[in-house]
């Protein structure tokens, strides 16, 4: 039976505040060559993906591990398309870049906070996104625009890397290149008494929440995937990927196209262990605090994302009406309710998955719906937390996998552009992509275990500041704070 295995800062913390004005204009020659050296080393990620994060224990003496670790991830949702919404929600953002080709004097404007993860309680930072035959040059990075076009990765191997601190190849979920097995935090949850779960906007078993609940080398081995995840030991298992409904949220004949026949079969004859509904009615229900198991399994009554891929063109957010469908703030608090039972702590990955799905289409007002769909789902989060939990136990992180689309401003040529617009209308905005960026995405930390996120962050962009790399979450979980020691 496959099953996931159940095995086994004192010292201030740099605060990299959204609204920094980072610069090394007039640096000097050492600095240049500083970055250079580094984003060469950056290429050797083969021998990367495989070295420890060693121990934080002498840089943060008394420093108190997460009991909860909640893993937010809005998939596709790069620095630009949180301004995007940010803008047409305000009019104003952070993270602007706007001039010609150079790292050395180019600055990220200042903004007001607009979403809850902006606020003064957050720190930030940025994370690199690249897989294991690739890496992340600062310093190309900003003065070439069309490096990040190149050596992506997609969410396969970003997923693994986020998920058990080990890089790997595009196409790989839960193995490393050569295809072993790898632990991911919601093994190692279960393993040390915890509960687990994911959560996603698009079909459960696609390639994010996959990462922190299966394990194959082909990412498109969906069926397998999905027999994988309802034959594990995960408490919660929320998601799109209904059989018998299109992307209306319409009854339809069956397509098993993320779940197979038979695993539907199992899922509704109640033997799999999960207590299973697919009805929007019960993730509200749960939502409210009406929780009688341990163990939930929801497939959301559509066929691949709750709205995104709903009828109909959408010129401005909102002006197409929405599915009669449950959403993901919704989703995150019932799981949330679900694994909160569990007085050992718990691990959950919740995505904003068709964040990217718009990336890919190039969906400009969708793209605005479904990251505030995202945003609303952290402010759902931020509440849970202080009406349920505290920020001494608790650690929540939201970042990207990765960029999709190459959103940025109008007309960029050889130089960056920044997206400009006042409150309610569509940023000025060109998409240069229909498929993943290789540039930095942003990092918001809240919580329990924070301080030593951004203490982590040993890496440095000429432009965005000092960076994480995406295992480096994963090796504190593993590594530092859910320890086998530590059970």
């Amino acid at each position: 039976m496959s099953m996931l295995r159940r095995s086994v800062r004192s010292v201030s913390a740099v605060t990299f505040s959204a609204c920094m004005v980072v610069s090394i204009a007039g640096a000097g020659v050492a600095q240049s060559q500083s970055l250079e050296s580094q984003s060469t080393a950056a290429f050797g990620s083969l021998q990367q993906a495989g070295s420890s994060l060693g121990s934080l224990e002498d840089l943060l003496p008394g420093g108190k591990a997460p009991k909860n670790i909640i893993y937010m991830v809005g998939d596709g949702m790069g620095f630009n398309h949180v301004a995007n919404t940010n803008l047409f929600e305000s009019g104003q953002s952070r993270y602007a870049v706007e001039g010609e080709a150079d790292g050395e004097a180019l600055e990220e404007a200042g903004g007001e906070a607009v979403q809850v993860y902006e606020g003064d309680e957050w720190q930030q930072s940025s994370m690199s996104t690249y897989p294991v035959d690739s890496g992340y040059d600062p310093v190309k990075a900003w003065n070439d625009n069309d490096y990040i076009n190149q050596n992506v990765t997609d969410s396969a191997a970003a997923g693994t890397a986020m998920a058990t601190g080990q890089k790997t190849l595009n196409g790989m979920i839960g193995v490393d290149a050569e295809g072993n097995e790898l632990e991911n935090t919601n093994e190692r949850a279960l393993s040390i008494g915890k509960s687990a779960g994911v959560v996603s906007s698009v079909p459960f078993n696609h390639a994010t929440p996959a990462a922190w609940g299966a394990h194959n080398s082909d990412r498109n081995a969906l069926h397998d995937m999905a027999d994988e995840m309802i034959d594990s030991d995960l408490n919660v298992i929320f998601g799109a990927g209904h059989p018998d409904f299109d992307d209306n949220a319409a009854g339809r004949d069956a397509k098993y196209e993320y779940l197979s026949e038979e695993g539907q079969d199992l899922l509704e004859s109640g033997d799999s262990g999960f207590e299973y509904f697919d009805d929007s009615e019960t993730f509200a229900d749960l939502a409210a605090g009406n929780v009688s198991s341990d163990r939930y399994f929801g497939l959301a009554p559509v066929a691949t994302t709750l709205q995104q891929n709903r009828d109909g063109e959408s010129v401005v957010p909102g002006d197409v009406p929405a599915n009669d469908v449950t959403d993901l703030p919704t989703m995150s608090t019932a799981a949330l309710n679900v694994l909160g039972q569990d007085e050992d702590g718990f691990q959950v990955m919740i995505e904003g998955g068709a964040i990217d799905w718009t990336g890919h289409a190039n969906e400009s007002a969708r793209n605005v719906e479904e990251t505030q769909d995202f945003n609303a789902a952290v402010e759902a989060v931020n509440v849970w937390v202080e009406k349920n939990s505290n920020w001494d136990e608790t650690l929540v992180i939201v970042t990207a996998d990765h960029e999709t689309g190459y959103l940025s401003g109008e007309d960029q040529g050889d130089g960056w552009k920044a997206l400009h617009g006042p409150t309610g209308q569509l940023p000025s905005h060109q998409w240069y992509s229909g498929n993943h960026t290789n540039q930095l995405v942003p990092v918001f930390v809240r919580g329990a275990g924070a301080d030593a996120v951004i203490a982590a962050a040993d890496k440095q962009d000429p432009v965005r500041g000092s960076y994480i790399d995406n295992t480096t979450i994963a090796k504190l979980t593993l590594e530092n704070w859910w320890t086998a020691e530590g059970k």
